[in-house]
C-alpha cells in the first residue's frame, strides 16, 4: 500500500525552453531540404520530451520502505524528517550539504525534505530529496512508521 507517491515531472518551462531545438534544427536543415528539416525538428523535440518524461524519478512511501528513484530505504532506518522550503532548501542543497548524503534533487523543484538515517552501517548521514509536497512526504513517513511493527 502506498501512503504517498509523487513523480518529479519537469516544469512546463522546461518543456517550453527545450522547444528551442525546433527553430535551431530548422535553421540548420531547411537550407538542405524542407522535409528533412521539419522531420528532424519533430524527431529531436519528441526525443527530448521522451527523455525528460522517462527519466522523471518517483518518490513513494510504501508500507515497508521509502522509494526515491532507484533507491529503497527501509522505514525502520528513518529518523524524523525535516521539511525544507525556499531559502532553507537552497542552503541544504548548497552550503550545508554533507558530501556523504544521498541526493535525489531536481532543479525545477524548489522544496525538499531531509531524511536522517538511523542505520549505523549506512555511510550516508541523510537523504535529501526534492519534493513538491515535502510535508505530505513527512506525514506519510510518520504513518508508515506507525504502521510498521518494531523489529528488535
Amino acid at each position: 500500500m502506498y501512503y504517498y507517491r509523487e513523480r518529479l515531472w519537469p516544469s512546463p518551462s522546461i518543456f517550453i525552453s527545450t522547444a528551442l531545438v525546433i527553430p535551431a534544427s530548422l535553421l540548420v536543415f531547411l537550407p538542405i531540404n524542407t522535409t528533412v528539416g521539419i522531420v528532424t525538428a519533430a524527431v529531436l523535440y519528441t526525443g527530448i520530451i521522451a527523455v525528460l518524461v522517462l527519466t522523471s524519478p518517483v518518490i513513494a512511501v510504501k508500507d515497508s520502505c521509502l522509494i526515491a528513484g532507484p533507491a529503497r530505504l527501509p522505514i525502520e532506518h528513518i529518523g524524523k524528517p525535516e521539511v525544507l522550503l525556499a531559502e532553507e532548501a537552497a542552503l541544504e542543497r548548497g552550503q550545508r550539504l554533507d558530501a556523504r548524503a544521498w541526493l535525489l534533487l531536481r532543479g525545477w523543484v524548489s522544496p525538499a525534505i531531509k531524511i536522517p538515517l538511523t542505520d549505523p552501517d549506512d555511510p550516508a548521514p541523510y537523504w535529501l530529496l526534492s519534493s513538491r509536497h515535502p510535508q505530505q512526504v513527512a506525514d506519510a513517513l510518520s504513518k508508515a512508521a506507525a504502521a510498521t511493527p518494531d523489529v528488535t
